[in-house]
């Protein structure tokens, strides 16, 4: 029986991990619930589960770091977005306390401390993203010195078909309409830029201690092949699952078991085509010109340091402002193109990643104030509502 305590319970990762605790009781029990603003479902949820710590956003915090930490958890899923968990997360991790870790500015922001942290503790940090669980996967019991490149995957998002005139004043409503995925609205707008999969390129690099040379992203539009590991003697291993998030959160629950599910075995049924039908995999290059934010990404990781913290932190606002009606939806590039440019190259400490973190915010927002001053002609459209 593992104890769990989740960090973002009311979210789109939190929800889908429940729904895998409750189909084994007799495996998990939950002893922690940290949700967001949504009170009736995490007081729907804590009727169901009865954890012994509950908190909610208005806790702030020291709420999520009693969630984490003050349960008796063994594993704890990180699940929130943005940085707010950080401090909980690192607390877990110093007491050895094993993460499921769902959040990606988490990773790339201060990835390289939390997993020295990690080692001097013996806690383990277990990936829940879906490509980073396939590289786990693809990786237990390979020696490292034997990786030539790993492969991450990407759905390419609402707009890998779009011309770039057309995406730059995109619509809300469209950089929401996934097309394999049912996720948050930030994860979904980060599909739609491609910075999401700019993050999991980072996350990667850290995770499994690659320089970014070594890290490729091909776009698989049915996200079945989630992550491809390609050995130095030419052989290739790839993971391919149905693009269900409560696959790699059950994995990463369950590490080193694997949780007794019933499912169809057939092949054709899983890789998404028919039992007398056919399913493909197709792959493409990733368009770096319509989709600068991965460029960007790359860029980061390669300066190191603080320079991931400020990407990802830019990017935090520029999403949330287009999503609120404040910058059409080309302008999140720009932004974080702008702060990452301004931003300064630091040696990593947990000082200089709040200090990089703060001031890469303070710098998204001074551009988007500005940007409402000085509106560009077609945002009042790109929103779906008339000037």
């Amino acid at each position: 029986m593992k104890k769990v305590a989740i960090l973002g319970s009311t979210g789109s990762i939190g929800t889908q991990a429940l729904e895998v605790i409750a189909k084994h009781p007799d495996r998990f029990q939950v002893v922690g619930l940290a949700g967001g603003r949504n009170l009736a479902l995490l007081r729907e949820q804590a009727d169901r589960f009865h954890p012994s710590a509950i908190s909610s956003a208005s806790s702030g915090p020291q709420g999520l770091l009693s969630v984490a930490t003050g349960t008796g958890a063994d594993i704890v899923l990180a699940a929130t977005d943005g940085s707010t968990a950080f401090d909980a997360v690192f607390a877990a991790v110093q007491r050895g306390i094993d993460i499921a870790v769902a959040n990606k500015e988490l990773i790339v922001a201060a990835g390289e401390l939390l997993l020295d942290a990690a080692r001097r503790s013996g806690s383990r940090i277990l990936p829940v993203d879906s490509e980073h669980s396939a590289l786990f996967q693809c990786l237990l019991g390979e020696p490292s010195n034997r990786v030539a490149k790993v492969v991450l995957t990407a759905s390419g998002g609402p707009f890998w078909e779009t011309d770039a005139r057309t995406m730059r004043t995109a619509s809300v409503q469209d950089a929401l309409r996934h097309p394999t995925w049912s996720m948050g609205v930030k994860n979904t707008v980060d599909s739609a830029t491609m910075m999401n999969k700019g993050l999991e390129v980072i996350e990667a690099s850290r995770l499994f201690s690659l320089p970014p040379e070594k890290i490729d992203v091909l776009v698989h539009r049915t996200s079945i092949a989630h992550g491809f590991v390609i050995f130095t003697d030419g052989n290739v291993k790839a993971q391919l699952a149905p693009p269900d998030m409560r696959l790699p959160i059950g994995y990463a629950l369950a590490y080193p078991d694997r949780l007794p599910e019933e499912r169809d075995a057939d092949i054709l049924s899983l890789l998404g085509g028919q039992a007398y039908g056919s399913a493909s995999l197709t792959f493409h290059r990733p368009d770096f010109e319509r989709f600068p934010c991965l460029g960007l990404a790359y860029e980061a990781l390669r300066r190191g340091g603080t320079a991931p913290a400020a990407l990802s932190a830019a990017n935090e606002i520029a999403a949330a402002a287009f999503v609120a009606g404040e910058i059409p939806f080309g302008r999140i590039a720009e932004i974080v193109e702008e702060v990452l440019g301004e931003s300064r190259d630091e040696a990593l400490s947990l000082a200089s990643l709040r200090a990089a973190d703060a001031r890469a915010r303070e710098q998204a927002g001074r551009i988007v104030n500005n940007s409402l001053h000085c509106p560009e002609p077609a945002l009042a459209f790109a929103n779906g509502v008339a000037s």
